[in-house]
């Protein structure tokens, strides 16, 4: 069976890498192009972006609570029961996106006044622009993480990948042209981004109701309350939203404290946050993965062979990390000479990039795939209270012991982010370690 299995891996994972890699290489030629409107610019939308990452998160957090309980059904064999499952999930999702959009656009003034007050005048008119037209993509984003999801827990990655290729032609045309054609600074980047995920979303959601796939969304399933369907889904998604959505916020709080360091700073973070994404594509990609191969396992009742796959994972992400890490440091200068930042940002951003690469290849597979493993086996409390706590804790506290204190600035706060991963790292090894996590079935 194992060998098959392999192969069926593959099949799951290489199209989740190209998606990760897209992503990442979007993501990289956004923030490129909006450097080309200006250091306010670019500092708005890195701002906007994090909290953006906070909102994407928790939506994310529902479609995997939604893709755990669909693959343990899945693995368990019951068809009908995956299918109910989906439809609550897309519920859930449109009722949480649509209140998140509302709030976002009506208050996008106040919300960033209250995170980003410190920064100047001119990084947050362009943050405030960009908040206001991306927050009508989150309903859209919302189906689109949802449906991605039942692909995922179906092992159809390929669908998400071409998806995912559509939403990312979209959006660099847009921003090419919004930018370069039309000079239309940051609205031109933020269009394309609500363009490309209305696109991506309407056809994701419209590829879930064809009843040719395993799971699929019905119409009945989706407009009728099952509420002990969604109880089942929220008791993963839940805390699986509260500990990503505080890791989220402790990461919006940390850009923060950056905002205090000046728009040369906050521009370096930026600019790093983009890059350093590139080494951890493997890493983020099998945290997708994760869930569906340890959930399917679980909901077999195969525990040996989730530890198994889980080990092999990490495995892989251990290695890949490594040599991207050393292919992005040899590229370095050429990657960021792409920006048109000061040789300020320059300097800082190379230093952040250097540092996160070298955290991620030692802690981040046990500090990322690790628990998403303990999650899909439904272990998802201990999780939420050792990310929070470490959150709080280590990348908080440490942020402003070393970026304030001690004066280092922002690259006070990346080592704090390293710390807040080694913490992480030794409790969840510790939790796989004790078996523990075998213990909780969520179907």
């Amino acid at each position: 069976g194992s060998e098959m299995c392999i192969r069926d891996r593959r099949k799951l994972i290489v199209p989740l890498v190209i998606e990760q890699i897209l992503a990442v290489l979007v993501g990289t030629a956004d923030t490129v192009m909006v450097s080309y409107a200006g250091e306010s610019a670019i500092s708005g939308v890195s701002l906007v972006d994090m909290f953006a990452y906070m909102v994407i998160t928790i939506l994310t957090a529902l479609a995997t609570g939604g893709a755990v309980i669909v693959s343990q059904y899945l693995g368990n064999k019951e068809q009908e029961n995956a299918n109910r499952a989906a439809g609550q999930l897309m519920v859930g999702t449109l009722l949480a996106s649509g209140v998140v959009c509302v709030i976002c656009a009506a208050l996008n003034s106040q919300i960033l006044h209250l995170l980003y007050g410190s920064a100047e005048e001119s990084v947050l008119q362009a943050a405030e622009t960009y908040m206001f037209i991306t927050a009508f993509s989150f309903p859209f984003l919302g189906i689109y993480n949802s449906s991605a999801a039942l692909f995922r827990s179906m092992k159809k990655t390929n669908m998400t990948m071409y998806v995912s290729l559509l939403m990312n032609v979209i959006n660099i045309a847009g921003n090419a042209i919004g930018i370069f054609v039309l000079k239309a600074g940051v609205a031109g980047v933020a269009v394309p981004t609500l363009l490309s995920r209305a696109v991506a979303g309407i056809v994701m959601t419209a590829l879930a109701f064809n009843a040719k796939h395993e799971v699929y969304l019905k119409a009945k399933n989706v407009f009728c309350r099952n509420f002990e369907m969604l109880r089942r889904i929220l008791k993963i998604a839940i805390p699986n939203a509260i500990e990503n959505g505080l890791f989220a916020l402790g990461r919006v709080l940390v850009t923060s404290i950056v905002a205090m360091f000046g728009t040369a700073q906050i521009a370096a973070n930026g600019v790093a946050g983009s890059v350093d994404l590139i080494a951890i594509i493997v890493v983020s990609a099998m945290n997708l993965a994760v869930v569906t191969v340890v959930g399917q396992c679980v909901g077999a009742n195969r525990y040996d062979e989730a530890e198994h796959y889980l080990k092999k994972m990490m495995k892989v992400s251990w290695i890949a990390t490594a040599v991207l890490t050393v292919l992005v440091w040899l590229c370095l200068p050429m990657i960021l000479s792409c920006f048109a930042v000061s040789e300020e940002t320059y300097h800082y951003a190379y230093i952040l990039v250097m540092l996160h690469n070298i955290f991620a290849t030692v802690l981040h597979p046990t500090s990322f795939n690790l628990p998403n493993g303990l999650r899909a086996a439904g272990d998802a409390k201990f999780t939420m209270y050792i990310g929070i706590g470490s959150m709080a804790m280590f990348r908080i506290g440490s942020a402003v012991l070393f970026g304030i204190l001690l004066n280092m600035g922002v690259v006070g706060v990346w080592i704090a982010m390293g710390m807040d991963w080694l913490a992480r790292s030794v409790a969840f090894v510790w939790r796989f370690k004790s078996k523990k996590w075998q213990k909780f079935r969520a179907i």
